[in-house]
């Protein structure tokens, strides 16, 4: 999952409104240079747009996230989703995705969760809620007792800051939703979804 986090390089994070509205924004990501994304459970239309996705876009690595507990987790892998995310992390979740040997990236904000992931053998986190928790400043702490481990931060990243986070070592991917702002999906601006992603993986 860490060598794929790296070449994802940004993570864009969707809430689908709409089945056919986030098959078109993952065509667009996809045009973009973008070869994965992560849409969050937190909508009714989810699973069917994760299925969806799949289906029609299938240039694209689709993941779930805002996965909480091990009914959503199964949900996620029944809709046919290659990896997931978590905004936090507990032992009953990580059972889980034990047992069902899938891989996932729990949210982390600090040192004791990073130990409690590594008991399971992870190497690779969700920083959450990023700038919120610490961002940079937090990264850069957490690299000292824990150089082996790699981060994904999300939450308050955006064009301005996320460069400065891909910079850190101990980073290999950003997640973000500002190439997908809710007013771009709701007035179908595709084209500029594309730009957004094609600007987010230029260096």
């Amino acid at each position: 999952m860490r060598e794929q986090l790296q070449a994802f390089r940004v993570l864009p994070v969707v809430t689908a409104v709409d089945v056919d509205s986030t098959v078109q924004l993952a065509a667009a990501l996809l045009d973009g240079g973008m070869r994965a994304i992560e849409i969050t459970l937190r909508t009714e239309a989810a699973l069917e747009a994760i299925a969806a996705v799949r289906e029609a876009v299938p240039g694209i690595t689709v993941g779930s996230g805002t996965v909480t507990n091990p009914d959503e987790l199964q949900r996620a892998i029944d809709a046919g989703c290659s990896f997931h995310v978590s905004p936090g992390i507990t032992a009953r979740l990580m059972d889980a995705v034990r047992e069902a040997g899938v891989d996932l990236v729990p949210g982390v904000a600090g040192p004791s969760e990073v130990m409690l992931g590594k008991d399971y053998g992870l190497d690779c986190f969700k920083l959450f809620p990023a700038v919120p928790v610490g961002g940079l400043a937090l990264l850069k702490a957490l690299a000292g007792p824990f150089p082996d481990i790699a981060f994904c931060p999300t939450g308050g990243l955006n064009p301005d800051n996320f460069r400065s986070f891909l910079a850190l070592p101990n980073v290999v991917c950003c997640g973000g939703s500002w190439m997908v702002a809710p007013e771009l999906v709701r007035e179908r601006q595709w084209e500029m979804i594309k730009v957004l992603a094609q600007q987010a993986l230029a260096d």
